[in-house]
């Protein structure tokens, strides 16, 4: 038994025992009050009874002759000490016999009167002998009457429950146990694991929450050693083709003409900017990216831009066309780094664009912000590959990206400078009408 479901146990018993405990009062008040009343009923009953018996022995004697044994016996019977005085106080009759002369009484007596005189003849004085608390007699009557029972019925009660909750707790404590077993093989690096969600409650939450961590964390992981895969894989190849050459020339295979050096120069450059580019990227998802903000006119960029890309438009054969809002607000923001998403998603527009087709980058207000779009009339990217599509190192054509020296990570980076700005940018294309990316 776990140290949770023992304090849970603990709890129900400890519950169980203070409502019997409160049950147990109350009825002992009840039952005591329920004496009082009565008794309190009794003695106004048996008061008034000897008040007459004593009013009619004094009609008819005139006198208090012979009352003693009558007050001493109602005195046995009842066990009541009753004083009988006369009006001046003087002690008539003590059912004990033990006082005489003048009585100081506690408390009022009952006045006593003829039938045919209104004058006072005497007073009744009534006391209780007992001294004992109705609250003992209360709870002497209870446990008498129905304590068994309820002794009886608390011990069966409290059995019930501590089995009720030995089963409730386990149901109860189930899922946290899975989870705690599924959490430190987790942690162990087993990140295949995934809990049960069997029940709409916060536990299912949590089950749900851990589900969706793990998964996050498995993705994490598979994410990594991609990466890791993908760099050694792009810094493999310039370097193998360096290495190459160099050992060509070294061989006098090849000779180290204007052409190799060209050659050689163009995997280095390849090279550098792939390091370049991570360290670019682990920069801005460590969220460390330097930006300079500052008040930029976009309309004037994304025009700059455009001019600039025209030459490689032309040679392609390709219809470069901008259409930017002339009522543009100015916006904070690093020109450099907006510039260079500018480039990196035009040229890749016009790599995946065939002769003459077209792009169009157009840029207007929209919902309080300033939207850019770069539309290609290529082939489109198919919706599993548009999904993939800012992941590092990810290209739609594989076979392509060598020649056109792409890294893979141009899209990827060009997301984080976005979101950098505090924007958002995203991909919509079908396959066969082209892509549009839009931040």
């Amino acid at each position: 038994m776990g140290k949770l479901q023992f304090r849970l146990l603990a709890s129900f018993t400890l519950v169980i025992f203070v409502a019997m405990g409160a049950v147990l009062f109350l009825l002992n008040q009840t039952t005591k009050d329920i004496l009082e009343n009565r008794q309190a009923e009794e003695m106004v009953a048996l008061s008034s009874r000897m008040q007459s018996a004593l009013t009619e022995y004094y009609t008819i004697n005139r006198d208090w002759d012979g009352i003693e044994p009558y007050i001493e016996q109602w005195g046995n019977i009842y066990e009541l000490k009753i004083i009988l005085t006369d009006t001046e106080g003087s002690i008539i009759v003590d059912s004990d016999n033990k006082l005489t002369g003048t009585y100081t009484p506690d408390s009022g007596g009952i006045p006593l009167t003829t039938l045919f005189r209104t004058s006072q003849t005497g007073i009744l004085y009534i006391t209780p002998k007992a001294t004992s608390s109705f609250s003992l007699e209360s709870i002497q009557i209870l446990f008498n009457a129905i304590g068994q029972y309820f002794i009886v019925g608390g011990i069966v009660s409290i059995a019930v429950a501590i089995i009720l909750s030995y089963i409730l707790s386990r149901r109860v404590l189930s899922p946290v146990k899975e989870l705690t077993g599924a959490a430190r093989k987790l942690g162990k690096g087993d990140l295949s694991q995934r809990v049960r969600v069997n029940e709409q409650s916060e536990f299912g939450e949590l089950a749900e929450t851990f589900n969706s961590m793990a998964a996050n964390l498995e993705k994490a992981e598979e994410l990594r050693k991609n990466m890791v895969a993908d760099i050694a894989h792009e810094l493999r190849t310039p370097l193998t083709n360096i290495k190459g050459y160099l050992e060509a020339v070294l061989d006098g295979v090849v000779q180290p003409s204007e052409s190799t050096i060209r050659n050689l120069d163009e995997e280095a450059t390849l090279l550098a900017r792939l390091v370049s580019d991570l360290q670019e990227l682990s920069l801005a998802e460590a969220g460390e990216l330097k930006l300079q903000v500052e008040s930029t006119d976009i309309g004037q960029i994304i025009g700059n831009t455009c001019e600039l890309m025209q030459t490689k438009a032309v040679q392609k054969k390709i219809t470069l066309r901008c259409e930017i809002d002339n009522n543009l607000p100015v916006i904070p923001a690093d020109p450099q780094r907006i510039g260079q998403v500018l480039r990196n998603l035009i040229t890749n527009a016009l790599t995946a664009t065939p002769h003459s087709g077209s792009v169009s980058i157009t840029a207007g207000q929209k919902d309080g912000f300033v939207e850019v779009s770069i539309a290609d009339s290529g082939e489109g990217i198919s919706p599993e590959n548009l999904e993939r599509i800012f992941e590092r190192f990810y290209r739609v054509d594989k076979s392509r990206a060598r020649a056109t020296g792409g890294t893979g990570l141009g899209l990827t980076i060009a997301r984080r400078l976005i979101e950098a700005h505090h924007g958002t940018m995203r991909a919509e294309s079908e396959p066969g009408k082209g892509s549009r990316f839009i931040f």
